[in-house]
């Protein structure tokens, strides 16, 4: 019988759970980029998960999304990151790169240069910068022999990730960043084959995700999606066709895992299940909706046959959250006012639970 806390084979790793640490942005990297070991400490702190996955990563400058994030695009971003990597295997874990090229979600303040998108559409709302937030810029459409070389991106900072002792990557294909906004079909109004029908739409996505597995191993790779998902305005339209179609395509690459957002209703994810025939975790949770992921959600989803599943808010309080599942003890409340305030407060200070002598 398939369980929260039963072992399981992703790629070349044994998992000693079904337990995965969603990634979620923290604000906690040096101005330039680096990696620091307070968030050494913090990954090492949770490495009882069968599966951690990392803040989202820049791959390039232009990538960069909010001001606080760590890249993987120079050589002491690299450096930076063997301490978290060192750390999280010390202590028995395993841990992916989540690799975050942002498009048109960023500022030139945060990366001094103009955002870059599939189409000259301004994200919806305010975006992250080192003075606060500012509405959103037009970003630059792409030009067709330009959108390779971003997808390219992916794939090298995917080879700085396992250089700094990653275990694999995942990409950010979800939540209205670059490859959502490709597969988007508001964001995306090009007219070359990377846009239009869901053959075009899909394009940019497949080309980053065999350019990383060709790059570190299939094995070594996964991707994130949130079907339906409307972030920084973002809207998709044929959603089971433009989903089918996509993992329909990525499944030739026999990628380690598909990643996916409970951002569709459960028969269209349930039909993504079967369309995908690899790994699948679930995030049963929304982004910053009321209702955390549960133990009783996390059930209900390997019960619709996923294998492994995903925690966010709830990993960020609760350190010791896999043992947390396993007994039964309360699950902590995450503090949402020091989510990206930077400092040790809200991020090393969650306690493990105290157990009665």
């Amino acid at each position: 019988m398939t369980t929260l806390l039963s072992g399981y084979r992703l790629g070349e790793l044994a998992l000693p759970n079904r337990v995965v640490m969603a990634p979620m942005t923290r604000g906690r990297a040096t101005p330039d980029g680096h990696a620091t070991p307070s968030m050494a400490t913090y990954y090492a702190q949770r490495a009882t998960a069968g599966l951690l996955v990392t803040e989202g990563v820049q791959p390039s400058l232009i990538g960069q999304s909010n001001p606080g994030t760590p890249g993987l695009h120079t050589d002491a971003q690299t450096a930076s990151w063997r301490q978290v990597t060192d750390a999280v295997h010390t202590n028995g874990g395993r841990v992916f790169a989540q690799l975050m090229h942002g498009g048109r979600v960023s500022h030139p303040d945060t990366t001094g240069l103009q955002p870059v998108g599939p189409s000259a559409v301004p994200a919806a709302g305010a975006v992250f910068t080192p003075t606060g937030p500012q509405p959103a810029p037009v970003p630059r459409a792409l030009e067709t022999h330009e959108v390779p070389e971003h997808a390219e991106s992916y794939a090298q900072a995917a080879r700085r990730a396992v250089e700094a002792g990653f275990d694999g990557v995942e990409l950010h294909g979800a939540n209205g960043y670059l490859i959502s906004q490709f597969l988007s079909s508001n964001a995306n109004l090009r007219s070359d084959r990377y846009g239009g029908p869901v053959t075009g739409r899909i394009r940019f996505a497949v080309e980053a995700a065999a350019a990383t597995a060709d790059a570190i191993g299939a094995a070594r790779t996964g991707i994130r999606l949130s079907p339906g998902g409307t972030f920084w305005g973002v809207q998709e339209s044929d959603i089971p066709e433009l989903y089918a179609a996509l993992l329909t395509e990525l499944a030739r690459l026999d990628l380690a895992y598909v990643h996916i957002e409970a951002t569709a209703d459960e028969p269209t994810l349930v039909a993504l299940r079967h369309a995908w025939p690899g790994a699948l975790i679930v995030n049963p949770a929304l982004p910053l909706s009321p209702k955390q992921a549960d133990r009783a959600a996390a059930d209900h989803w390997l019960g619709l046959g996923a294998d492994l599943i995903s925690f966010g808010r709830a990993f960020l309080a609760n350190p010791d959250l896999v043992d947390r599942l396993r007994t039964g003890a309360p699950i902590a409340p995450a503090d949402e006012s020091t989510f990206y305030t930077g400092g040790d407060a809200g991020y090393l200070t969650y306690p493990t639970h105290q157990y009665a002598a």
